[in-house]
């Protein structure tokens, strides 16, 4: 049993948010010069790889994880990738400040599917904290500008597949292992976006393969710092500081990529901040 340590927890948290800050604009990069799907496969091949070799050193190896629930995991594996083949583009057509200004409602999705589908109580509170949220992706899209236009929706509909993905595997932890979860998240998508991805396969100079190495590295590592964040910590005290992601993108969208942050921006993304803290709290109350 790993002791508890709140401000360790902390640290692995904002570290784990700031390696995704950098995969998030490494794939960015990489997704604007060449085909999506063939950047997301590479980038899985390095997650598949990493499961692999945990299972491995686990008791019982490949054996522990075995799963009684194929069907949920296969629907796992597609909405992640799907999900995260959305917001890769979403990056590329309206920016990363843009898409994580949005897609920063999931959280409050989540709450909103976990009535229906984990029989949790939402509540008054929680329903009005989902509405405020909705209300700062309004201030954010500005209905009439020129933001707010169909590809605008895409961190929306990503958002929305991230949280059905994680309700599902809410689910399927209750009769399982987490880790037989994230495994075959993992290896699924590997085995799927390979059968997919490799017909879109473009070749790639030295200093983008190096890139491409890279993101795959920093992904691996974001991953492994979220789970010792959670071994150390209760995920109620360091999941608020998932939020800081949004202070790194707009900080890496100004300076790397040029983007613009808005004051409608910075006014939707806090709305829509306060409502999932608001959430994330009274979930943890709660329970």
């Amino acid at each position: 049993m790993t002791a508890q340590n709140t401000r360790l927890g902390i640290l692995l948290m904002v570290a784990t948010v700031a390696c995704y800050t950098v995969q998030d604009g490494l794939t960015r990069f990489l997704a604007g010069e060449y085909s999506v799907l063939m950047v997301v496969m590479i980038r899985y091949w390095f997650f598949a790889a990493f499961v692999v070799a945990l299972a491995l050193r686990r008791p019982g190896g490949l054996g522990s994880v075995r799963t009684v629930q194929p069907l949920i995991h296969g629907a796992r594996a597609v909405l992640h990738i799907a999900e995260i083949l959305v917001i890769v583009a979403s990056f590329v057509a309206i920016g990363l400040i843009n898409t994580h200004a949005v897609f920063a409602v999931c959280p409050l999705i989540i709450a909103a599917l976990a009535g229906p589908v984990l029989g949790e109580r939402l509540g008054l509170s929680g329903w009005l904290a989902i509405a405020a949220g909705f209300a700062g992706i309004l201030v954010i899209l500005r209905p009439g500008s020129d933001l707010f236009a169909p590809l605008a929706l895409l961190p929306l509909v990503s958002a929305a597949m991230f949280a059905l993905y994680s309700v599902l595997t809410r689910l399927a932890t209750r009769r399982e292992d987490p880790f037989v979860a994230f495994f075959w998240s993992g290896l699924l998508g590997a085995v799927l976006t390979t059968a997919a991805g490799i017909w879109f396969w473009e070749p790639m100079g030295p200093r983008d393969w190096a890139l491409t190495l890279a993101n795959g590295l920093v992904a691996v590592l974001a991953n492994w710092l979220m789970i010792r964040c959670y071994a150390v910590a209760e995920a109620g005290a360091v999941q608020p500081f998932a939020y800081l992601q949004l202070v790194f993108v707009s900080v890496m969208g100004v300076a790397v990529f040029g983007e613009a942050l808005t004051p409608e921006t910075v006014i939707g993304a806090a709305i829509v901040t306060a409502a999932g803290l608001f959430t994330l709290m009274r979930t943890g109350a709660r329970r």
